[in-house]
């Protein structure tokens, strides 16, 4: 049966006008080996990195469909690690702009990352109120942290000790130890939820903000483990007799009985800096140094702190003591022998308010770089689409702040909220509150950047030289293009101008208004006040006055017909000619926001804020079909030229393809993250553009692949039952309750492939095995060699052994994702996985992932491998093979360890004696060029 109706398939082409979204977080990234020249920021589900000097994009880091929620460069500035708004978290290569590595653990979004000062560890915490501590080199989740009770807001390794701090907003900042996977202690001072958390002072004090105006500052006390009798004393320092430290050694003793969660450290409140915003902090954080700590709230200013070194307090605690000397001498001959310690340093003195930076705009986020020369560099990630990079100098008296850079040119400040393109379909328009943008569709260049007021419909004038834009005041603002000029502002109604429709003669349009009235526009040529040429402008014809508000207006192709939709949820059609009354089209619920008549002028579809779609015939206007189109109110809607097909969007962020012969929903268009204001259609039916409240315009193209509803619909229930398979209960591991810590990982649609191909594999070796056995008991009773039928999978892989395919296929299966896949694999094949391991590890093959496989296995089917009498002599196998096995990998490894130190030392060894060698040949350079002179004063004199 051959097709009875192609149709072909729209694929998103290319995502523009957004330069940086709102959800995740600003970062600065060594790139091409600079730093604090490139910026990476969340652009939707992808990441762009942009060159702040040039103002230019150099990288994009491509996402797949969730929303980028969170960002973090590593140590080494080779990798950015990305959270998602689905929980998922990949790794991508800042060289290359590959994600290499990606982590499924959290069931909502990613809200922080961080990785630990040598960046082999990566810890995630999420709105799903877990944390999760990833193994980056390994590639797989080393344990889940459950602790917070509302989603974790910021996650901090310690740089010398194994330990983990966070904060939520559960109001709760918790310590976590590492070694031993458990909180040993929780700081209940705060009132309102913690949203920011920073070391400063080499991680001595902890600073956090929360709902309030207050930095709260916290004195974080390490408790010396317990010293070895044989160890020999550390040098005491001139300042610090032995007879106190004793005392402290047993001061602290006692007190440790007392409290048992303070084996670790002593965490006390110091103090509170008060911040100038009154409201929440929105990110607290400090440069990679931990000397400039800086904050802001809900407003457009960044408070910027510097903290003193202990050197810095020193030299003013001196200068205070003197001071009190001086004042002391003065007052009085006898107050010579005041003590020292009464005179103390502020908090305010110690961490001082250094300037505050004011944005153009809110701020959403920031980063910060302190060159070795001491200038501080400020990047900020604003509410309104822009990036924008300051330069001051700290440590200056009076710190100028200084506005580098600013990226605004590839977008809008605010939504756009009207689409057109060009006769060519190669100049897209898009307009918003503040500006009309033109761009070129096939480099998605912004080419002019026009000042206009709040936009809300547009249209290219015939010959794309000028467009006209319609406003919420009800003004006609007409541009040259050329030039990027406004020619003219007309006041053309008295309230919001909702709708302009270009005549199928060209030669005007109409609008309709919220004054409840319909106008007629022609075009004109008048003479230009200040030159000699002859310009476009437009003249008003006619007016037809309605009893509602104008939401819409559309003229039929032959231009017979204009039909007007209007508040009170109708649509009216009337002769164009005339101006009579012909139909009304009435059935609505709501208010209808869109509409469009076919190519033909024979059908007529409107959408609704009633989430409905209806198609009419414009003949008797009857109702031909009501379709439910869309979760919530369909906002644009447009035919395909020549076709009887068209596009809606909505606000349920979806854009769809529709069969207005066959009333058939043909294809969803999914890209946008929230509500779809507009789209328009070129004049070819080749590209759509449309645009969203996430600031991003879209850019969608009509393939030459043809689409088949079956296969569409089945392709829908995939991706529906991918979709509940991640939201099921997750798989438990017997006899385990419900703690502090979990595994890293969760069930998903992968998880569960990988198990199924582990047990395909399975299954082979079994068949094999029994063929083989078969294969050789012919072999004995027919005497002589017969031949062996190969399997073509075995065969495909060159003529493995079906126990090396096992193994083979163990290999593919994602590390992050072994574990997982392993705890939905049924017990009837782990007897066949244990005497497979038993075989490959005594060979030596694969040892360390082997092992993983093998403990994990243990762990979860610990009771029913122990009580199968069968696996006794395979357990007892892999007992002795396991442990020699793991020896002597550990032997290679330590042996590999040693001799790279030992290059490494031979390096650095030949290094100082080129160095030497160089500073020799300069001093000797040096005295010869001295003698020469004096030799040539000698001469002259």
């Amino acid at each position: 049966m051959g097709l009875t109706k192609q149709y072909l398939r729209y694929t998103a082409s290319a995502l523009f006008g957004v330069i940086a979204s709102q959800k995740g977080n600003i970062v600065y990234v060594t790139l091409r080996g600079e730093k604090g020249r490139y910026v990476a920021v969340p652009a939707c589900e992808h990441v762009f990195i942009w060159d702040t000097r040039k103002g230019e994009k150099v990288l994009i880091l491509q996402g797949l469909k969730q929303e980028v929620t969170s960002l973090c460069p590593s140590p080494d500035g080779l990798h950015l690690a990305v959270g998602y708004e689905d929980g998922s978290i990949r790794v991508f290569s800042l060289l290359s702009g590959e994600g290499n590595v990606t982590f499924n653990g959290h069931k909502a979004a990613v809200t922080t990352l961080q990785y630990d000062q040598l960046g082999g560890r990566l810890v995630s915490g999420s709105k799903d109120t877990d944390l999760i501590v990833w193994d980056v080199i390994n590639e797989s989740g080393l344990y889940r942290l459950r602790g917070h009770k509302d989603a974790v807001t910021q996650a901090l390794f310690l740089r010398e000790k194994n330990l983990l701090v966070t904060s939520g907003k559960d109001t709760l900042v918790k310590w976590w130890d590492l070694d031993t996977q458990h909180c040993f202690k929780t700081l209940v001072g705060h009132r309102t939820e913690v949203w920011g958390l920073a070391f400063v002072s080499q991680e001595k004090r902890l600073i956090t903000g929360a709902a309030d105006s207050e930095l709260r500052v916290w004195n974080i006390t390490y408790i010396q483990e317990a010293t070895d009798p044989n160890e020999p004393e550390s040098k005491k320092s001139k300042g610090s007799p032995a007879k106190a430290e004793k005392a402290s050694e047993v001061d602290e003793t006692s007190t440790l009985d007392e409290m048992p969660e303070e084996r670790l450290l002593r965490c006390n409140k110091a103090g509170s800096i008060m911040r100038a915003g009154r409201d929440r902090v929105v990110t607290l954080a400090t440069d990679r140094t931990g000397r400039i700590l800086a904050c802001h709230g809900t407003d457009s200013v960044l408070e910027v702190f510097c903290v003193l070194t202990e050197d810095e307090i020193c030299k003013k605690m001196e200068k205070k003591m003197r001071k009190a000397k001086k004042k002391a001498k003065l007052k009085s001959e006898e107050a010579e022998e005041e003590p020292e310690g009464s005179i103390e340093m502020s908090l305010q003195e110690e961490i001082q308010r250094v300037t505050s930076i004011k944005a153009s705009a809110k701020i959403k986020s920031f980063d910060l770089i302190l060159s070795p020369k001491g200038e501080l560099k400020a990047t900020l990630l604003l509410q309104n689409n822009t990036i924008e990079c300051y330069i001051l100098n700290p440590s200056a008296q009076v710190p100028q702040v200084v506005r580098a850079s600013k990226i605004t040119i590839g977008g809008h400040r605010s939504d756009v909220r009207t689409l057109a393109f060009s006769s060519d379909n190669i100049a897209v328009l898009s307009a918003a509150a503040e500006s009309v943008k033109i761009w070129n569709r096939s480099t998605l260049q912004c080419i002019r950047t026009m000042a206009c007021e709040y936009a809300l419909c547009s249209l290219f004038v015939p010959g794309d030289r000028q467009v006209i834009i319609g406003t919420k005041t009800g003004k006609l603002q007409m541009y040259d293009l050329a030039s990027g000029s406004l020619l003219e502002t007309l006041a053309a109604h008295d309230g919001a101008l909702w709708s302009i429709s270009l005549s199928p003669d060209q030669r005007g349009f109409v609008t309709g208004g919220a004054d409840k009235c319909v106008k007629f526009w022609d075009f004109e040529l008048v003479k230009d006040e200040n030159g000699t040429h002859k310009r476009l402008s437009v003249k008003q014809t006619r007016i037809l006055q309605l009893d509602e508000d104008v939401l819409c207006v559309r003229y039929s192709p032959n231009q017979k017909l204009l039909a007007i939709s209007l508040l009170d949820c109708t649509v009216k059609i009337f002769y164009t000619d005339t101006l009579k009354f012909f139909l009304s089209l009435y059935g609505h619920k709501l208010p209808v926001l869109c509409m469009d008549i076919s190519y033909d002028g024979a059908l007529i579809a409107t959408g609704s804020a009633d989430r409905n779609v209806k198609i009419w015939g414009l003949d008797f206007g009857d109702c031909h079909r009501s379709l439910f189109a869309h979760d919530d109110s369909v906002m644009t809607l447009q035919f395909v030229h020549k076709s009887h097909l068209f596009f809606t969007a909505g606000k349920d962020h979806k854009i769809k393809q529709w069969d207005a012969d066959k009333f058939e929903h043909i294809q969803t268009l999914e890209g946008h993250h929230q509500e779809v204001w507009c789209l328009a259609l070129s004049p070819s039916g080749d590209y759509i553009v449309s645009s969203s409240h996430d600031k991003s315009l879209r850019l969608w193209e009509r393939t030459r692949e043809p689409l088949i509803l079956e296969e569409e619909r089945e392709m829908q229930r995939e991706a529906e039952y991918e979709e509940s398979v991640a939201k099921e209960e997750q798989p438990v591991v017997a006899g385990e309750t419900q703690g502090e810590t979990g595994l890293a990982g969760k069930k998903t649609i992968e998880t569960v492939k990988a198990a199924e191909r582990i047990m395909e594999a399975i299954e082979l070796y079994r068949e094999e095995t029994a063929k083989l056995k078969e294969h050789q008991a012919i072999c004995k009773a027919a005497g002589k060699e017969v031949p062996l039928p190969v399997n073509p999978i075995l065969q495909a892989y060159g003529n493995i052994s079906p126990s090396a395919y096992v193994l083979e296929v163990f290999k593919k299966v994602k590390s992050s994702e072994l574990e997982e896949s392993l705890l939905v694999l049924p017990f009837s094949y782990v007897p066949d996985l244990l005497v497979l391991f038993n075989e490959h590890i005594q060979r030596g093959s694969e040892v360390e992932l082997l092992c993983r496989a093998l403990l994990f296995l243990l762990r979860i089917h610990f009771g029913r491998i122990t009580s199968n009498q069968l696996l006794v002599t395979v357990i007892e196998s892999l007992k002795k093979t396991t442990i020699s096995k793991v020896s002597e990998v550990r032997n290679v490894l330590g042996f590999n360890m040693a001799g790279l130190q030992f290059l490494k030392r031979e390096i650095e060894a030949k290094d100082e004696v080129t160095f030497f060698a160089d500073a020799t040949d300069h001093f000797e350079e040096k005295r010869r060029k001295r003698k020469k002179k004096e030799k040539l004063v000698l001469t002259m004199v």
